[in-house]
């Protein structure tokens, strides 16, 4: 658990540390979302691809378009900082930079729920699919956003009943 930044610290010091901290924490979601990207980019070009339905045509192609632009929404906070080097635009670029991260991450839930639904459809059914696919999105959702989300109004409420104690 990262410690509490120091009092003294600048505003400049403390964007320097939430970018550092973003950065950080799209290294890992990069890995993941240029793998599954890897994967569907050869998918087309397997022997068995060719009997798959219209429809597991349709999902494939949404997953790979969802994989493909979460990857780049990524991969995005890195570019925005090269392009805005040097420009004193350190506060915009972390606010930014924090929600296009937010989106590529969405986007990565996507991306595996579809995967999920094409694979579970192309191996058992349309039904199993569907549903195999819903818990996938589900279990993430709840993971990615739900728990965090619920952690922060926790705390948030915390700080407003010690604030409205005083």
């Amino acid at each position: 658990m990262p410690s509490d930044p120091p009092e003294n610290e600048s505003e400049a010091d403390r964007l320097n540390r939430n970018f550092d901290d973003l950065l950080q924490e799209l290294r890992v979601s990069q890995n993941g979302t240029q793998i599954l990207f890897a994967f569907l980019l050869t998918v087309p070009f397997s022997t068995r691809f060719g009997r798959v339905t219209d429809s597991q045509r349709a999902i494939y192609f949404v997953a790979l378009l969802l994989s493909a632009l979460s990857a780049m929404l990524l991969i995005a906070p890195a570019v925005m900082h090269r392009v805005l080097f040097r420009r004193h635009h350190k506060k915009e670029l972390v606010e930014t930079a924090s929600g296009v991260a937010l989106g590529g991450q969405t986007l990565l839930a996507l991306a595996v729920s579809a995967s999920v639904l094409l694979v579970t459809d192309y191996l058992y059914n349309e039904i199993l699919a569907v549903f195999m696919s819903f818990i996938v999105l589900a279990w993430t959702s709840a993971w990615f956003f739900v728990v965090p989300l619920w952690i922060r109004r926790r705390h948030d409420h915390a700080i407003d009943d010690t604030t409205s104690s005083t």
